[in-house]
C-alpha cells in the first residue's frame, strides 16, 4: 500500500498531466524509483530526489511544501521541522528514516518496521551521503545566473526608455469582464465544493508583482488597447518580481509571443529556443542529455511573460490559446482586448487565468506629468510651462459636450510619450498647435501626426560622438525594416535575418555568385603562384570558382530553403588556449555531419572536375563518365575525411558562452564574428593540411583498384592550400550567420539602397534615439503602432515609385 509521500507524489504528477516516463525525463529520477515511491515499495526518499521531483513537476510553493511535508515525518504545515530533519535535508540524507539511504540494503531491516533500529537503537555509523551532483545543481545555479542577467538587462532597458524620467506614468488596471475570466474556483485552485469568490485585482504599476502573487494559479492575463502600457507593465513586473524573488520561485523572462507559430513548434520547445537565443550560455548541456535551457523550462524554473498575443497572425491565436491551455505552466500573457476576446470566442478562456484590463490616463495624470517633462519658460511663475495652457484649455467644456480629440489621444502612455518627445524635448515646437481643429479634426489625424513627427524630431541633429543621418533616408531605411518585419510576421529585428526580406531565389543566387567570385579569385592567385602561368590560373580559377559557387549555393539552398532551417549566431566560442570546459558534447555529431557533408561535396566536385578534364581531352561520353566517377570517389574520400576531422576538432574546441554575459544585438554580432574568425584560423590550416596529406593516402589506398592514379606532391600542396582557403571562405559565406550578414546586410542591401552601408551603427543609433528597443539578442520597434505606420508609408512610397516608373516608360 502506498505511503503518504507516494500518494501525494502520484496526485501531483497526475495533476501536472505527466506519465512516470515523462517525469523521469524531466527530473532525471529513474522510472523504477518513481514507481517504487508511488507504490510504497521504496521509502525514505533523499531530499535531493524530492527536490528534483518538485522541480520537474513545476510545483508552486504550497504544493512543494505539501510534497516536502509528506517526505519529512513530523514536518509542520508552516514549513518548519526539527533541526535534525533540516540538517539531514541539507546534507542530502534520506528524510524521515535511517541515514543509510532511501532503500534498505538486502538483509537489513528498514527503519520503522518494528526492528531495533526502528525502535530507537542507534545505528552503526555510515559514511555521509555523497554531495549533490553537478547535473542536479546545474539548473538551480543556472536559474540564479539567469535571474541576474535578466534583471541587469531590463534595468538598462528601463533607463534607456526614460521610464523613470521624471517618474513612471500611472498605469492602473481593473478586473476584466467575466466573459474573459475562468471560474474563480479554478483561479483560486480550490478543491471541489469549496466556496470562493472573485479576487480583488485592481491596482497600480508599482503593485503588479503583489497582484500576481495574490493569484494562486500563477496565471495572469493583461489586457489593454494599443499603447496603453502593457509592455512597460511587463518590464516593471519582471524587475519587481526579481527584487523580491526567493530561490524557489521561477525567473520571469519576457518572450515576444508574436513570433511563435504554435502549429509548427510546441510551447516548451519555442521557449527553449528563445531562451537559448537571448541567453546563449543556456545552450550548454544540462542534466539528462538536454540543454540547460530545456532543463530550466521543463523544471518550471522559468516564468514565461508572453508579451504581444495580439501581434500573432489571425489564424494562429486560436491554436496558441489551445496550446497554452494544454499546459499548467504559470505565466503572464498580454494582449489587446479585441484579439483576446476573439480567440476566447473560438475556443475558451486561458485556463485558471485571472485577467485584468488597463485603464485610461486622466487629465489629472497629465497635469502632474507633462509640465514636469519640459523646461521652465516663465521665471516669474516657475510652474508655468509649454503644456500649462494646453492642459487648461482641455478642461474647458466644448459646445457639444464631447471631449476634445486631444483628450482622447492623450489617454494612452504611448501617445503621451510621443507628445513629450515632439513637444517637450524640442523648444521650437509648441503643443498649442495640437488644439487646431482645422488641422487635426479627429483622433486619427492627431495620432498620425504624432507618429509621423516622431522620427524627424529624434533625428533633428547628430548625437554627441555619433554621426548624423539624412532624415529622408532614415525614413526609407526604417520603412524597409518595418515592412521586412511585417512580411516575416514577427516583431523581432534580428541582424542575422535581415537578408530574409529578399526572395529565397535572390538570396541563394547572391550567395552563390559572391562565393564563386571569392573562391575563383583565391584559386586564380594560388594557381598562378604555383604554376607561373596566368592563362592556366585564370582558366582554373574560373572553373573552380563556378563549381564552388554552384555547389556552395546548392548547399545553402538545401540547408536553409528545403529544410526550412534558419542560419543562427553561434551559441559557443572557441577556446584555443587551455582546455575547453566542454570537450565532447558536440564533437561526435560534428564528426558525422562533417564526414557526410564533405563526402557529398567531394563527390560532386570530383565528378564535375573529371567531366571538365575529360572533355578538355576530347574524350568520348563513356570515358568522361568513367573519369568523372573515379574522381568523384577519390575526392569524396579526400574531402570527407578532411571535413570530418576539421568539424570534429572545432567541436572539441567549442565551449558554451557564459549565461550572465551581457547579451545585446551588438554583443551577439561581435561574439559571432569573433567565433567565425577563430573558426577560419582553425579551418584553413587543418582542412588544407588534411586535404593535401589525405590526397596521397587515398591515392595509395586506391592505387590499382581504380586504375593508375597519380599523386603529385606539388599538386597535393596546391590542392590543400586552395581547399583550405576556399573551403574556409565558402563555409563562412554560406553557412554562418556572420557570413550571411556580411554578404547580404553589409553589401547587397546597401548596394540596392534598402539599408545604409554602416548597418550596425545605424541600428545602434536608432536604439539610442529611442526608435528601437532591445529585447535580448534582437531589436524591436519602440511600439507596434510605429512599426505599422512606417511599413504603411513604405508601401505607399513603393507604389508611387512604381507608378512614376510606369508613366515614364509610357512616355518613352
Amino acid at each position: 500500500m502506498a505511503g503518504e509521500f507516494g500518494t501525494v507524489l502520484r496526485r501531483l504528477r497526475e495533476k501536472a498531466g505527466l506519465t512516470q516516463d515523462e517525469l523521469e525525463r524531466r527530473s532525471g529520477v529513474s522510472v523504477s524509483t518513481i514507481r517504487g515511491l508511488e507504490t510504497g515499495k521504496r521509502r525514505n526518499p533523499r531530499m535531493t530526489t524530492v527536490q528534483q521531483l518538485a522541480d520537474a513537476l513545476a510545483l508552486r510553493s504550497e504544493d512543494r511544501e505539501e510534497l516536502l511535508g509528506a517526505a519529512v515525518p513530523g514536518r509542520r504545515g508552516d514549513g518548519t521541522g526539527s533541526e535534525a530533519e533540516a540538517s539531514a535535508a541539507e546534507a542530502g540524507a534520506p528524510v524521515g528514516g535511517a541515514p543509510g539511504g532511501g532503500e534498505a540494503r538486502a538483509g537489513e531491516p528498514e527503519a520503522g518496521d518494528g526492528s531495533a533500529a526502528g525502535a530507537g537503537v542507534a545505528p552503526p555509523a555510515v559514511p555521509s551521503s555523497p554531495p549533490v551532483s553537478a547535473a542536479q545543481t546545474a539548473p538551480a545555479e543556472a536559474a540564479e545566473q539567469l535571474a541576474k542577467a535578466v534583471a541587469a538587462r531590463w534595468q538598462r532597458e528601463e533607463e534607456q526608455r526614460r521610464i523613470q524620467d521624471p517618474y513612471p506614468l500611472p498605469v492602473r488596471w481593473k478586473a476584466a469582464c467575466e466573459t474573459l475570466t475562468d471560474h474563480w474556483a479554478n483561479i483560486r485552485r480550490l478543491p471541489p465544493g469549496a466556496p470562493g469568490g472573485p479576487l480583488d485585482l485592481s491596482g497600480r504599476l508599482e503593485g503588479i508583482a503583489e497582484t500576481y502573487r495574490s493569484i494562486p494559479s500563477g496565471r495572469l492575463v493583461v489586457l489593454g488597447r494599443s499603447g496603453s502600457g502593457k509592455t512597460v507593465l511587463t518590464l516593471r513586473f519582471v524587475l519587481d518580481h526579481l527584487r523580491s524573488r526567493t530561490p524557489a520561485e521561477p525567473v520571469p523572462v519576457i518572450f515576444s509571443i508574436g513570433a511563435w507559430d504554435p502549429t509548427a513548434v510546441t510551447l516548451r520547445d519555442w521557449l527553449t529556443e528563445r531562451l537559448t537565443r537571448d541567453h546563449p550560455g543556456t545552450a550548454a548541456p544540462g542534466p539528462g542529455k538536454v540543454s540547460l535551457a530545456s532543463a530550466l523550462v521543463d523544471s518550471g524554473r522559468v516564468l514565461p511573460v508572453l508579451d504581444g498575443f495580439d501581434e500573432m497572425a489571425d489564424g494562429l491565436r486560436r491554436p496558441a490559446l489551445e496550446a497554452l491551455n494544454a499546459t499548467t505552466l504559470p505565466l503572464v500573457l498580454t494582449s489587446r482586448p479585441a484579439e483576446y476576446a476573439a480567440a476566447v470566442e473560438e475556443t475558451d478562456v486561458l485556463t485558471s487565468a485571472a485577467p485584468i484590463e488597463l485603464t485610461d490616463l486622466t487629465l489629472d495624470d497629465l497635469d502632474h506629468y507633462l509640465p514636469r517633462t519640459t523646461r521652465k519658460t516663465d521665471r516669474s511663475d516657475p510652474a508655468a510651462g509649454a503644456w500649462q495652457a494646453v492642459l487648461k484649455k482641455l478642461r474647458e467644456p466644448s459646445p457639444d459636450g464631447a471631449p476634445a480629440p486631444l483628450v482622447t489621444v492623450l489617454t494612452t502612455p504611448l501617445m503621451v510619450a510621443l507628445a513629450r518627445t515632439v513637444y517637450s524635448d524640442t523648444p521650437e515646437h509648441d503643443p498649442a498647435e495640437l488644439l487646431d481643429a482645422e488641422r487635426f479634426p479627429g483622433v486619427r489625424e492627431l495620432e498620425e501626426h504624432l507618429l509621423d513627427s516622431f522620427l524627424p524630431t529624434v533625428y533633428r541633429g547628430a548625437r554627441p560622438g555619433a554621426r548624423g543621418w539624412d532624415p529622408e533616408r532614415v525614413q526609407r531605411w526604417l520603412g524597409h525594416l518595418a515592412r521586412h518585419l511585417t512580411e516575416l510576421r514577427t516583431p523581432d529585428l534580428a541582424w542575422w535575418r535581415l537578408g530574409h526580406g529578399l526572395r529565397r531565389s535572390t538570396r541563394t543566387l547572391v550567395t552563390a555568385l559572391v562565393t564563386a567570385l571569392v573562391i575563383g579569385f583565391v584559386d586564380t592567385v594560388m594557381s598562378v603562384g604555383f604554376s607561373g602561368s596566368l592563362a592556366n590560373g585564370l582558366l582554373d580559377g574560373a572553373i573552380v570558382g563556378l563549381l564552388a559557387g554552384f555547389l556552395f549555393g546548392l548547399v545553402h539552398w538545401f540547408t536553409y530553403t528545403v529544410t526550412g532551417k534558419d542560419v543562427r549566431p553561434s551559441a559557443v566560442r572557441l577556446r584555443i588556449r587551455g582546455r575547453p570546459e566542454t570537450t565532447t558534447w558536440r564533437a561526435g555529431p560534428r564528426l558525422v555531419i562533417g564526414t557526410l557533408g564533405g563526402t557529398l561535396f567531394g563527390c560532386a566536385y570530383g565528378f564535375a572536375v573529371g567531366l571538365v578534364r575529360a572533355f578538355s581531352w576530347h574524350a568520348g561520353l563513356s570515358s568522361a563518365l568513367s573519369l568523372g566517377l573515379i574522381d568523384a570517389i577519390v575526392f569524396g574520400l579526400i574531402f570527407g575525411g578532411a571535413a570530418g576531422l576539421t568539424f570534429c576538432l572545432l567541436g572539441l574546441l567549442e565551449t558554451p558562452l557564459d549565461i550572465v554575459s551581457a547579451v545585446s544585438p551588438g554583443s551577439v554580432l561581435r561574439t559571432d564574428r569573433r567565433t567565425v574568425l577563430t573558426q577560419l584560423c582553425v579551418w584553413a590550416p587543418v582542412f588544407g593540411s588534411a586535404v593535401g596529406l589525405g590526397a596521397g593516402v587515398v591515392v595509395d589506398l586506391l592505387q590499382g583498384r581504380l586504375g593508375r592514379l597519380v599523386a603529385d606532391p606539388m599538386v597535393s600542396l596546391m590542392l590543400g592550400t586552395i581547399s583550405g582557403l576556399g573551403g574556409a571562405l565558402g563555409y563562412t559565406l554560406t553557412m554562418t550567420a556572420w557570413g550571411q550578414w556580411c554578404l547580404l546586410a553589409r553589401v547587397w542591401l546597401p548596394l540596392t539602397g534598402r539599408l545604409p552601408w554602416s548597418v550596425a551603427a545605424f541600428l545602434d543609433d536608432a536604439y539610442q534615439r529611442g526608435v528601437l528597443r532591445q529585447a535580448g539578442a534582437v531589436y524591436q520597434f519602440r511600439h507596434a503602432r510605429l512599426q505599422s505606420r512606417l511599413a504603411q508609408r513604405r508601401v505607399r512610397q513603393a507604389r508611387v515609385g512604381q507608378g512614376r516608373s510606369a508613366q515614364g516608360r509610357r512616355r518613352g
